[in-house]
């Protein structure tokens, strides 16, 4: 019976909805957050859809990776595209493909690390976050391990949390 009880409020915490994630659902400052891999790749899955929508996440992340400043698992990169919106460029990816030892790219500590950095950005920009359901796509990850982090992460420190389904 705990168990059940803690699943209600688990899905209290985070909202979900069908729709378009690159289109966030909300009044006020808004974060679209995503996951990035750590070798300056991009042009498969969610960043597509932020392609179309958006020029400089890409331009931005592709520079970052250049530089190689700060740029490593668990960083994040802000990248403002509207008034009231940001993109949040997070490396939770190792490379692109499963490993020797079959693992998949996904690096949920990494994940947890920017998500933590994704709060603290809210916080001081009074932002809500959106997202597809991050990690789950290309990076191999799986949402039960996924929700969690976004739990701690977010909803722990009131940050409202919306999870897209195209």
């Amino acid at each position: 019976m705990k168990n059940i009880i803690l699943l209600n409020k688990i899905k209290m915490d985070i909202t979900y909805i069908k729709g378009d994630a690159t289109n966030p659902v909300a009044v006020g400052n808004k974060i679209i957050v995503h996951v990035c891999n750590d070798i300056g790749r991009w042009g498969k899955g969610f960043v597509m859809a932020i392609s179309k929508r958006w020029k400089e996440p890409e331009k931005r992340y592709r520079e970052w990776y250049k530089t190689q400043v700060e740029f490593s698992l668990g960083e994040v990169q802000f990248v403002k595209v509207e008034d009231d919106l940001w993109i949040a460029n997070v490396i939770g990816q190792h490379k692109i493909n499963k490993d020797e030892r079959g693992n998949a790219p996904i690096r949920y500590d990494a994940i947890l690390i920017g998500l933590e950095k994704v709060a603290h950005f809210a916080s001081e920009n009074y932002a809500t976050v959106h997202m597809p359901r991050i990690g789950c796509g290309l990076a191999g990850g799986t949402w039960d391990k996924i929700e969690p982090l976004i739990i701690s992460a977010l909803s722990e420190k009131k940050i409202q949390a919306t999870v897209y389904d195209f």
